[in-house]
């Protein structure tokens, strides 16, 4: 079975690229799934499996492989006895990225070319302010647009309760309730992904993803799991970043849960703290911290009763975490810089040495 190139997301954007690959007799085709260095493309061409070049492996081996979503140039269309080989990656119009879990400063993409990011919480155990705040930060800073989904509203007393919680935690945010069990407000969902749309959900385990996945596609494409009833915490079902086609077109693309989401720098802040930010710009001073300066105008807001305390603590303390892992990401590249100029140091060395000796 295959789709068209706008059935899966071509645009504009990627013709204007492709024109460097259009003599060289490849085919542009989409990776659908990556797990652990094995890819699923899709194509007009056919749908099979993939690997990465060697030359390009090498190539993109400090800025990161391929990841789902992406748009490559394979050599031939995919075939059950021969994978085909990815030569190219496509600029991305849209990444979701985080910083990997650990002391380490890696980018680890987990959705690219995507045009909605959903972020999924659960109306049980799950319901979290905070992290919704995190999820929208990480999705500014991706370029796609965010829509917060309040999945499980068949768990909650009063699920209008919690969408004007977070609307009013986060003045601007699109808030929608849904039950996937049930089917309450799928359909409402649906019509947010037109044919030719990606969508991709984040969220932690348990919020209920792949139970969404199955209720927009209309058949169990997703293995899903039982929430642990001790804690209330889910478990982890979905292992890998897989696209699905939903019936009258749309992509969806699931990801595995998230435990943590470490921000990787400070973009995408003002977009989820749109008027902190508002008010942040009336400070006396640019490098103003808004911990005691003088005429520090969200200081002034807080006196004055028009800006949320616990809202503001978090925008700094999530500042203060961005930066760091700034600071973390360019020591490793520094360090990344380092390496690669003592590689070619040694190597000037040697062919100094190889010509002083045939001299």
């Amino acid at each position: 079975m295959t789709l068209e190139l706008s059935a899966l997301g071509w645009s504009p954007f990627f013709e204007e690229q492709w024109q460097e690959w259009s003599g060289a007799g490849c085919i542009p085709a989409r990776i659908a799934a990556e797990h652990r260095g094995a890819y699923e493309v899709w194509s007009p061409a056919g749908r099979g499996a993939a690997q990465v070049a060697g030359r390009l492996r090498r190539a993109l081996a400090e800025g990161g492989l391929p990841a789902a979503g992406d748009w490559v140039a394979i050599d031939a269309p995919p075939g059950p006895d021969r994978p085909a080989q990815i030569r190219g990656l496509l600029q991305r119009r849209t990444l979701f990225t985080r910083l990997a879990a650990g002391r380490g400063a890696r980018l680890q993409v987990v959705a690219a070319n995507v045009d909605l990011v959903l972020a999924v919480c659960g109306l049980d155990a799950d319901f979290n302010l905070r992290r919704i705040e995190r999820y929208l930060a990480r999705i500014g800073a991706s370029g796609a647009r965010p829509l917060v989904v309040l999945n499980k509203a068949d768990l909650a007393e009063e699920p209008a309760a919690r969408v004007r919680e977070v609307v009013a935690r986060i003045p601007g945010a699109e808030v929608l309730p849904c039950s996937a069990r049930r089917g309450d407000g799928v359909a409402a969902l649906r019509e947010r992904i037109a044919p030719g749309t990606t969508a991709a959900l984040v969220g932690s385990s348990g919020a209920g993803k792949s139970t969404l996945v199955n209720a927009l596609g209309g058949a169990e494409t997703m293995a899903t799991g039982e929430v642990r009833a001790r804690d209330g915490r889910g478990q982890h079902v979905t292992t890998r970043r897989q696209l699905v086609e939903l019936p009258g077109g749309g992509l969806l693309l699931d990801t595995p849960g998230m435990r943590e989401l470490q921000l990787a720098g400070e973009e995408g802040l003002e977009a989820a703290f749109e008027e902190v930010a508002a008010l942040a710009a009336g400070c006396r001073f640019a490098d103003c911290g808004h911990e005691g300066e003088p005429g520090c105008a969200l200081q002034a807001a807080l006196e004055d009763g028009s800006l949320d305390p616990e809202r503001l603590e978090h925008f700094l303390r999530l500042g203060r975490e961005a930066r760091a892992a700034e600071r973390r990401r360019d020591a490793r590249l520094r360090r990344q810089d380092e390496r690669a100029w003592g590689r070619l140091t040694g190597e000037a060395h040697r062919q100094m040495r190889r010509k002083r000796g045939e001299e």
